[in-house]
């Protein structure tokens, strides 16, 4: 018992000693842990198009450029040898209806070219009305109702829609309109226009949150106020600081000016006024350069004003126009086949010739200019 109660004593003097010498927990800023940024879209989905759709949606330079080629692309029109069925066809393709509110060829290309662009692979319908022999309007497939696999032989691709985990074959693959931009060897899907573009948005994406929140700390200034009490006057500090608080936090408030009347010795800082805002200028305009080298748009057209010369300026928009000319030949495909099934639904099967509008009055002038020298040059050809 003596020992026991010894060693009681010493646990309790032990364990009071430890309290005693315990040093305190120092409070850190509470952290949202490790930002993934875009590339959560990317893992907690599974899904390649979820990323890129999260990449159009935070970078406004990607969406205005995916309109911009849209919208470039430009019109065309079909020619027949038989002039009466040219105008019908023509007449269809400007009153065709498309979706819930769409009307019109040019509608139905745009959301499918937006979608081409966008996830490589882009799917629309063509359907038929009761009686199968017109057609009733096109539809925009969304591609997450939608399977496509690679078909029996090498030159087709077996269409299955997608419900409730299961894969339907789809009745009429004619009247389906499938288009994959740069498809990989051996893969029926498509390959984004924004494939590359994750790392270096989501290193844009950083600087431009570490920006709001530097603004957010710098701009909306903090202050810290600083009590230092007397000699005389320790006994009261807890209540002198509670004062000097309250009072503090009436005139923040106010929404008029307030002046803050104290004593004693008082210090106001202002929190990160010592901080500087680091220039984001240069590393912003390098990942813009290979954003804007990837979607192959001019950047006077993005409304970027980097310094250029008109010589680079023409060879940019001649860079686009070739860029323009291949999207119009990927979309080429569906027009024709679009254009075939109506003409086959009519009973006909007469070829059509699908003619484009020039792109700009540039080319047009160019084009001119170009024929105006190669006859100057025939001329003096001939004059020798």
């Amino acid at each position: 018992m003596f020992f026991r109660g010894l060693l009681k004593g010493a646990d309790k003097k032990v364990f009071s000693k430890k309290r005693k010498h315990k040093e305190p927990v120092i409070q850190t800023a509470v952290s949202d842990g490790y930002d993934r940024g875009l590339y959560s879209y990317f893992t907690a989905g599974g899904c390649e198009r979820r990323l890129y759709k999260q990449l159009r949606d935070n970078v406004p330079i990607i969406d205005a450029a995916i309109y911009k080629i849209v919208r470039l692309i430009g019109g065309f029109h079909i020619e027949c040898n038989d002039k009466k069925l040219q105008q019908q066809l023509n007449n269809f393709l400007d009153t065709v209806p498309v979706g819930a509110s769409g009307i019109g060829i040019d509608s139905f290309l745009s959301v499918f070219t937006e979608q081409l662009l966008l996830y490589g692979t882009a799917v629309g319908e063509i359907v038929p009305d009761i009686t199968g022999t017109r057609i009733a309007g096109l539809y925009n497939s969304n591609l997450d109702n939608v399977e496509l696999c690679k078909g029996d032989d090498p030159f087709g691709v077996n269409i299955y829609a997608a419900s409730g985990g299961r894969r339907i074959p789809v009745k009429y693959p004619s009247l389906i309109l499938y288009s994959a931009l740069m498809p990989e060897p051996d893969s029926v899907y498509g390959t984004s226009l924004l494939r590359g573009l994750p790392f270096v948005s989501d290193v844009l994406m950083k600087i431009f949150r570490a920006t709001g929140t530097n603004w957010d700390r710098i701009g909306n200034v903090r202050f810290s106020v600083s009590y230092k009490p007397g000699e005389n006057e320790r006994a009261f500090s807890k209540e002198r600081a509670k004062i000097i608080a309250s009072e503090w936090s009436k005139a923040m408030k106010s929404r008029e000016p307030r002046d803050f009347v104290t004593v004693g010795d008082v210090s106001i800082k202002v929190i990160g006024a010592d901080n500087q805002i680091p220039d984001s200028e240069i590393p912003v305009r390098q990942l813009l350069e290979q954003i804007v080298a990837k979607l192959s748009i001019p950047p006077f057209l993005l409304g970027l004003s980097w310094s250029t010369t008109e010589r680079m300026s023409s060879q940019q928009a001649d860079i686009l126009t070739s860029e323009l000319e291949y999207y119009r030949r990927c979309l080429g495909g569906i027009i024709n086949r679009l254009c075939t099934v109506y003409l086959k639904l009519g009973g006909c099967r007469d070829s059509v010739k699908i003619v484009w509008d020039n792109i700009n009055l540039q080319d047009e002038v160019e084009l001119a200019r170009a024929r105006l020298y190669n006859a100057q040059a025939e001329k003096t050809e001939r004059g020798n």
